[in-house]
């Protein structure tokens, strides 16, 4: 397979999974994955971090029993499901802060105490399963490592990409990043 194929095969599934909802927020994974990638294109980030951010949840599509371990209150790990998942295709510029991006929450809310109150009620609920915010060696050592840096940006997309019926360009648009972000 080329990789142009394997990067179509990876794109499809976040097209033909990605209509449905986003665990209990207003948006589609979709629109998600569409609205994280715009803000990071916005901030002229490079394609590896718009990569990142437009895939940084691609660990739920990949993951069969993702709305039924919500339903039962079982984290399923999804970041490390997704770096895994598109390891081959993509360096650790683009899968270490998805890896990293659920980290990269615990650590803001542990060294920010006004960012846990900018939090969704779903992402509120999905940290506790997480583990909660970071203790003061947690957040250390999660600042220290490689790329945590890049995991606080596309975390803060994260956040930000929630907006019902929100503009932004299509899949198409952001596949050139993706290309170019691809191992060669």
């Amino acid at each position: 397979m080329t990789l142009s194929e394997r990067l179509n095969a990876v794109l499809s599934v976040l097209e033909a999974r990605g209509k449905e909802q986003y665990g209990q927020e207003a948006v589609s994974q979709l629109e998600h994955a569409l609205q994280a990638a715009t803000l990071a294109e916005a901030a002229d980030a490079p394609s590896t971090l718009i990569t990142a951010a437009l895939l940084h949840d691609i660990g739920h599509l990949t993951d069969p029993e993702f709305e039924a371990a919500l339903d039962r209150c079982e984290d399923r790990w999804h970041e490390d499901l997704g770096a895994d998942y598109l390891a081959e295709l993509f360096g650790p510029e683009v899968t270490e802060p998805i890896r990293l991006h659920v980290a990269a929450k615990r650590y803001l809310c542990a060294v920010d105490p006004e960012y846990a109150a900018t939090l969704s009620p779903a992402s509120v609920k999905s940290l506790e399963l997480q583990g909660g915010a970071f203790d003061k060696d947690g957040a250390c050592t999660f600042i220290a490592q490689s790329h945590a840096r890049d995991a606080i940006k596309v975390r803060r997309w994260d956040d930000l990409a929630k907006t019902p019926n929100l503009a932004t360009p299509d899949l198409a648009h952001f596949r050139g990043h993706a290309l170019q972000a691809c191992r060669r």
